[in-house]
């Protein structure tokens, strides 16, 4: 599919009338994603922002099948939801191919939902697990989560006299699905739409678990402008804090996109307001410390890549 294709592909999921905020991401991955599966979708979605804003009874914005589950129960979820069609499949009771996808952010995700994913991806299941990573329990106060930066004021991390914002490194929830040896991991960012679609076609064609891990840039949370998502995913691209790649069959790694210039994280830190105490003085070693946490983790995965696995 190109870009005009895509464009042009008529919004059969996530429509108008959710109560997503100004400048959120998560609908632009959401309609992207699925309008790239050509088979009709089921979809569960583990309580969360998106869960939430689109779902406010007695009112939907999902035209597609739709479930909502508990915080940690995505993986279990969309798991019975699969079994019951390939049992409907055997017995003749169905015939059409239909693709499963669970959606959630990376509270329910890289913590409360992580053990239920993980039984999930072991046993095998057919479905694509989309996990929108806007680095925090931004639906419930902006509390830290396992996948909040270093360095980054939370409501449960802040910065103060004591700490300054998050003291521990943030999980690498891709390596973590990839160790369980599934067929398709990848990392995505609404900057390259193209990118996302094609990773969401490739992982809708292949059977078996798949991981879709997208960057989800969230105004609240992060103390930024309503309508800059789109600088925010490019620079935490273009930074490499956010490279855009994908494991298969938990061990070849490919690097879709080396930025021409790799530019210093300080250009993404700072148009957030969630990082504005590492610039105030006194702080310069937790800039230098965040720098080479993404150094680090770049140039392990160029190394990764060049060997092939």
């Amino acid at each position: 599919m190109n870009s005009r294709q895509l464009a042009e592909t008529e919004n059969k999921s996530l429509v108008s009338g959710h109560r997503a905020c100004a400048g959120c991401a998560f609908p632009v991955i959401t309609r992207t994603i699925l309008k790239s599966s050509k088979d009709p979708v089921v979809i569960t979605n583990a309580t969360g922002c998106q869960e939430v804003v689109s779902t406010i009874y007695p009112y939907t914005a999902w035209k597609s099948s739709f479930l909502h589950t508990a915080f940690e129960n995505a993986g279990a979820n969309i798991s019975g939801i699969e079994a019951c069609y390939q049992a409907w499949k055997r017995t003749g009771r169905i015939d059409q191919h239909i693709n499963f996808v669970a959606f959630g952010g990376d509270g329910g995700t890289y913590d409360i939902g992580l053990q239920s994913l993980s039984g999930a991806l072991e046993r095998g299941h057919d479905f694509l697990y989309v996990c929108y990573d806007n680095e925090a329990y931004m639906n419930t106060g902006i509390q830290r989560s396992g996948a909040t930066p270093f360095g980054a004021d939370t409501t449960t991390s802040p910065a103060g006299k004591v700490r300054q914002g998050k003291s521990q490194k943030r999980k690498d929830l891709v390596k973590i699905c990839a160790a369980h040896n599934i067929p398709y991991v990848a990392q995505a960012s609404i900057s390259n739409l193209m990118d996302l679609s094609r990773k969401a076609e490739k992982a809708f064609s292949i059977r078996g678990p798949k991981v879709l891990v997208v960057l989800s840039p969230c105004n609240p949370g992060w103390r930024t402008a309503t309508d800059n998502m789109v600088e925010l995913s490019q620079l935490a691209v273009d930074t490499c804090f956010w490279p855009l790649y994908e494991i298969e069959d938990g061990h070849k790694y490919t690097i879709n996109l080396t930025p021409r210039e790799k530019k210093p994280l300080t250009e993404w830190l700072k148009l957030q307001g969630r990082f504005k105490h590492l610039f105030k003085p006194g702080n310069e070693a937790l800039l230098v410390e965040a720098q080479k946490q993404v150094d680090e983790q770049w140039e392990q995965l160029q190394a990764h890549a060049k060997m092939g696995v």
